[in-house]
């Protein structure tokens, strides 16, 4: 695992920048990743998917290579729900020089190629999604995106879609079912993790947080089935 770290590393071309305490890596990570803790850095450790080196003291530190890698998988996990043995698997193949695809589709940047998420002011959010100050204001009405300072490309894609939607007579007030399913899905996970959850010590927090991610995962393979088998009906 050292060496592909170091391959990451090698690929972003600081392998010889200086190295990070956990502390200076929160401080870098958490404003894109606010929950982001010293116990799920450990515990991405345990699964093999981050190799920071270690000091005579056993400190861990962190290359800019590992933060990358780090800002990839959690990428990973918070916008497309992938469990973390699909992206193991992906970050394997691209240390040994193939262009693998991951399940949403198509080949993904290289980790030293992400950038950081941009944030957008409620005006700036508008503008770019091509939106309404109206059009915005339902959505947060209909509590499909939630009222906040600034606000990131993830819910800029949420306004882009409802733009979208609009056009074809959809309006925010017609999908506010989708927030009660979606608190019926949460139901359901929080329900499957209450025998992780009983054993509150950090690692168990960090395999509820996977395995959370992992059910909503599939909860969403099941989604996408039933939807595209109902257009299927429709079009027939």
């Amino acid at each position: 695992m050292a060496a592909r770290t170091a391959a990451v590393a090698r690929r972003s071309g600081a392998a010889s920048a200086p190295l990070l305490s956990i502390g200076q890596v929160l401080a870098k990570l958490s404003p894109e990743f606010p929950d982001l803790t010293p116990s799920k850095l450990r515990f991405l450790e345990e699964r093999q998917l981050i190799s920071p080196s270690r000091t005579e003291s056993g400190y861990r530190k962190f290359s800019p290579g590992d933060l990358d890698r780090l800002r990839f998988v959690l990428t990973m996990q918070r916008d497309h729900y992938l469990p973390l043995k699909v992206i193991r698997g992906y970050l394997d193949d691209l240390d040994a020089g193939r262009t693998p695809s991951l399940p949403m589709g198509g080949a993904v940047p290289m980790p030293s190629m992400l950038a950081t998420e941009r944030r957008y002011s409620r005006d700036e959010l508008a503008r770019e999604a091509g939106a309404s100050a109206a059009l915005l204001g339902d959505a947060v009405s209909a509590s499909l995106i939630a009222p906040a300072d600034t606000y990131g490309d993830e819910t800029l894609q949420v306004l882009r879609a409802l733009v979208e939607l609009q056009r074809s007579g959809i309006e925010p007030r017609h999908l506010r079912g989708f927030r009660a399913a979606a608190e019926r899905e949460l139901g359901l996970i929080e329900s499957a993790l209450i025998p992780v959850a009983r054993r509150n010590d950090p690692s168990s927090r960090a395999k509820a947080a996977e395995l959370a991610r992992e059910i909503a995962g599939q909860l969403e393979v099941v989604r996408s089935s039933l939807i595209r088998s109902a257009l299927g009906r429709l079009q027939s």
